[in-house]
């Protein structure tokens, strides 16, 4: 059976409570195990082939600190041929000119690295000035965005829709996956 690792950093719980979402959308189909980014090494990521991977972005589009103190390590992860999909949370109208560009960052090295990113998020919805996570043409993110501070309530709509997408993305049995 498949199983996937879902990877997050999460100073104030944002990004584990959507990691946790995530987790319990896709359960009715597939295993998901959590790995807090500072407890992992390159030996757990080679435990799968089909990665999520969650980062917050903090202020000037900065790392959050367990990806900091990790991305040294991350630089030593094969992600050749493993389908990788990414999601980030940031402030669109606080840090618009930096938004989610740690979930630029990440995708910069899994793709360096031979990863294979996937469900790439539309942009429609978001106001913001400019990120490191957009696609070459600027029409998606890299990944599903997320913001916290300013649009929670649309965070389990936007998990839902995403989900529809993984599941495409990594060859997961079409049913509903719900939010919990």
């Amino acid at each position: 059976m498949l199983t996937i690792g879902l990877f997050y950093g999460s100073s104030l719980g944002n990004t584990e409570a959507v990691a946790t979402k995530i987790q319990q959308g896709l359960a009715e189909v597939v295993e998901v195990v959590l790995h807090d980014i500072v407890e992992s090494t390159p030996e757990t990521f080679e435990l799968y082939d089909f990665l999520i991977m969650g980062i917050p972005t903090w202020d000037f589009g900065e790392l959050q600190s367990d990806y900091e103190d990790q991305w040294e390590m991350l630089e030593q992860v094969d992600f050749s041929g493993k389908v990788i999909a990414l999601f980030g949370l940031g402030d669109q109208f606080g840090y618009a000119d930096y938004f989610l560009d740690a979930m630029g960052a990440l995708h910069q090295l899994v793709i360096s690295q031979g990863g294979i990113t996937v469900s790439e998020w539309p942009v429609s919805g978001y106001d913001f000035e400019a990120s490191k996570a957009l696609t070459e043409d600027g029409q998606h993110f890299v990944g599903l965005a997320l913001d916290e501070d300013q649009q929670f309530e649309l965070t389990d709509e936007r998990i839902a829709g995403w989900l529809e997408l993984i599941k495409e993305d990594f060859g997961l049995q079409t049913t509903d996956l719900a939010i919990g």
